[in-house]
């Protein structure tokens, strides 16, 4: 009975510490950092140089003794064990981040259902309010999905997705940048119609007294065919676009647009789940250093009782 919970221990112990995502040097560089004293290396290579207490392997080295093996995964252990704090801290951090993404594709999809849903005054009827906030949880299987995609295709495809979410966020930010030049700066396009646009009523009696004169000229102006457009620009000669086609890529460009930001949006929501799946596997690996500490201590127990016996 002894002897088998003995067996038990020792293969326990020399069971190999599962790599955590991130943490100590080890985990990164090897094994040789892993920073066990230097009385164990000193006693090792004592026993390897005894060919009395080591038997060659195959490929000519020595056997490592269990007692390395078992201090070495102690102290690996260990160093995890320190870095739990770190973990949880991580762990919530990303879940805090995965819930503000859900809640902002939440509302995009709302806002796009809403849209689709509505009636001519942008109300939604009563009867399928209960269904615009069903069809707007369909961002959670959208962050679910992409997740598991992530974890499929591994490095590259979150590498992939990465750039791509960067280069459309440039994209989004130029767009933004640009409807805000247009609609709000002093020098932007839209002001600029605007001011042009706008009649001047002038009570000047100079102007008044050769508005006779301005109006025959303009009725001569437009009995000649026109070949400039005015001197307020150059005229390219390009179709104009009807008010029905602009309407209808202002609605194309709104989708675009919304889409755009939902991608990003999800992508993170899905990278940061897959940080929080990492850290709580990262702590439940932290959490072995105690059973590791209980087993070590168990056998040494059993050693000391067998010396005595």
């Amino acid at each position: 009975m002894r002897a088998r919970l003995k067996a038990q221990l020792v293969e326990r112990l020399k069971t190999p510490v599962d790599k955590p995502s991130w943490g100590p040097d080890w985990r990164r560089e090897g094994e040789r950092v892993a920073g066990y004293n230097q009385a164990l290396e000193r006693r090792t290579r004592q026993r390897r140089a005894d060919a009395t207490q080591s038997e060659p392997d195959a490929d000519g080295g020595a056997v490592e003794s269990d007692d390395a093996i078992i201090a070495r995964n102690m102290e690996k252990s260990r160093q995890v064990a320190h870095y739990k704090p770190l973990y949880v801290g991580a762990a919530g951090l990303a879940l805090v981040i995965v819930l503000i993404s859900m809640f902002v594709d939440y509302h995009i999809i709302r806002e796009v259902w809403t849209r689709a849903l509505a009636n001519e005054f942008m109300v939604v009827p009563p009867a399928l309010q209960a269904s615009v906030m069903f069809k707007s949880l369909q961002v959670v299987f959208a962050v679910l999905i992409v997740h598991f995609m992530l974890k499929i295709t591994g490095a590259y495809g979150r590498n992939t997705m990465i750039a791509t979410s960067f280069v459309l966020a440039i994209l989004m930010i130029s767009g933004l940048g640009y409807l805000v030049a247009y609609n709000n700066m002093a020098g932007g396009t839209a002001t600029a119609q605007e001011q042009t646009s706008q009649p001047q009523n002038s009570n000047d009696s100079i102007q008044q007294l050769f508005a006779a004169d301005a109006s025959v000229q303009t009725a001569s102006m437009t009995a000649r065919p026109a070949t400039t457009r005015g001197n307020d620009g150059v005229s390219l000669g390009l179709p104009k676009l009807s008010d029905a086609s602009l309407a209808h890529a202002d609605k194309w460009f709104w989708f675009a647009f919304a889409s755009v930001v939902f991608f990003i949006v999800t992508t993170v929501a899905a990278l940061y789940m897959q940080t929080v799946e990492n850290n709580l596997r990262n702590v439940h690996i932290a959490n072995d250093y105690k059973q590791r500490r209980k087993d070590f201590v168990l056998l040494h127990l059993i050693e000391a009782a067998e010396a005595r016996g």
